[in-house]
């Protein structure tokens, strides 16, 4: 009885690694207005809150915050999907979740009292940022009373947040892997010492016809080269099949393997006895 239990705990415990593991890094770019004009943040401020309760790792604000001319700029072009995506992915995110929220006073007060009703509208949008493709989206409203104006649109904002963001969270776990469509790859090559190593290895990825979909050399210097791959597999099975079949006269040898990046090192392969 107790090492059936041993092993269903080891199960259990492979599978919530596992589960993890394919959950999305998910960065956050909500147009948020209470009152109609007043910039807030309490939806985002919510939505890291919930996705982190459901093991969702985010982008740290700081971080957005010391980029933030160049985020807005880019994040707020009517709704331009390739232009979030590209940039959300220099910041390591798998998935932006972009939204436009806002909360209104309604005109009328509430019977005879003091009080006031207060409308929000909160309407999401996940693009994966490999391939800026529309993965899910949301939307919720929401009512609050209250006396005071500033109190009373939070209180709607966070109510309509919560139940967009509460509708969305599932599809995100759920799809972040299951967009049609390539995946980016960084692929980091050393041991480039001799130029007609980086044009076989080059000409090896374009070849990979029935894995990689396009291949863009990014940069070569000191030896090591780096390559932008479209790629039809994840990662792992990418470099496999490059150890399998690497470039003529070449060996491949994986030094690092992580989720959109390959480090690599080419060698002489060893040559046959006649």
């Amino acid at each position: 009885m107790m090492k059936t239990m041993m092993k269903l705990a080891v199960v259990a415990a492979a599978w919530s690694a596992a589960a993890l593991a394919d959950m999305p890094k998910v960065l956050l770019m909500v147009d948020e207005k209470n009152l109609g004009s007043v910039a807030t943040s309490e939806i985002e401020t919510l939505a890291v809150e919930m996705l982190q309760e459901k093991g969702i790792e985010t982008v740290d604000r700081n971080m957005l915050e010391n980029n933030l001319e160049r985020v807005q700029k880019a994040f707020r072009g009517a709704g331009d999907n390739r232009a979030a995506a590209a940039m959300a992915r220099e910041f390591g995110a798998d998935v932006i979740l972009l939204g436009e929220a806002v909360a209104k006073p309604n005109a009328a007060k509430v019977g005879e009292s003091n009080l006031r009703s207060y409308q929000a509208a909160v309407t999401l949008r996940a693009v994966k940022t490999d391939n800026a493709v529309n993965i899910a989206t949301s939307s919720a409203n929401a009512r609050a009373v209250a006396l005071d104006d500033v109190e009373g649109g939070t209180k709607a904002l966070q109510e309509a947040g919560r139940k967009a963001i509460a509708a969305i969270i599932p599809k995100l776990a759920g799809k972040a892997d299951a967009a049609a469509g390539p995946r980016n790859i960084e692929l980091t090559v050393g041991g480039m010492d001799q130029i007609w190593k980086l044009k076989e290895t080059r000409q090896r990825l374009k070849g990979m016809k029935d894995c990689v979909a396009a291949v863009a050399q990014k940069s070569y210097a000191q030896g090591a080269a780096v390559f932008r791959v479209s790629s039809l597999l994840p990662a792992e099975e990418l470099a496999e099949e490059l150890v399998m079949n690497p470039p003529e006269d070449l060996k491949v040898q994986i030094v690092e393997i992580r989720e959109n990046a390959i480090s690599a090192r080419v060698v002489d392969a060893p040559q046959e006895d006649e």
